[in-house]
């Protein structure tokens, strides 16, 4: 019987940094839904940075473009339209609790509604994490890439309007 890709990985990181800064463990169900978006974006963003330099040395300008246009709340937002109709309902749970938060920060150039959506995806990536459940995390972004017709980018491959290999102008 073949492993499972999570059976397979041994990501030793966070073992290694819980034993380096002496962390204890924590019931993540403790966590408010903000706080799991607060992990869940920073983990989502590492997701897309990594794909995106996978992809080659480039200019930071140029990775950052890319990686903008997929971490924004609307870019969330969409995926989450897809995603919904595949979570469990322990996931749906957390999207909702985090989609429901109030924030205190006002939704930056983006409709309230991508940002609700946005958080809640976030919160949902956050628990994932924390769970350590990275084979589906990673299984739900890269359906949610594909929605956004960026599956190139989760196969190994980046080919979009404007982000195009271009040498810079000097």
């Amino acid at each position: 019987m073949e492993k499972s890709v999570e059976q397979k990985v041994q990501w030793q990181f966070e073992e290694y940094m819980s034993q380096v800064f002496h962390m204890e463990e924590v019931d993540i169900r403790e966590y408010s839904p903000l706080t799991l978006a607060y992990i869940g974006d920073s983990i989502y963003d590492l997701v897309i940075k990594t794909l995106v330099i996978s992809r080659g040395n480039r200019p930071v300008n140029q990775l950052h473009r890319m990686t903008s246009s997929l971490v924004q709340a609307s870019a969330q937002s969409r995926m989450m339209r897809t995603l919904q109709g595949l979570l469990t309902e322990e996931e749906h749970a957390v999207y909702k609790r985090g989609r429901n938060a109030k924030s205190v920060s006002p939704a930056k150039n983006q409709s309230v509604t991508d940002y609700r959506r946005a958080t809640g995806f976030e919160a949902l990536m956050g628990y994932l994490y924390l769970e350590k459940e990275w084979e589906r995390m990673l299984s739900l972004i890269r359906t949610g890439l594909e929605s956004l017709e960026y599956g190139e980018l989760a196969e190994g491959g980046f080919e979009m309007a404007g982000h195009e290999d271009k040498e810079e102008e000097r």
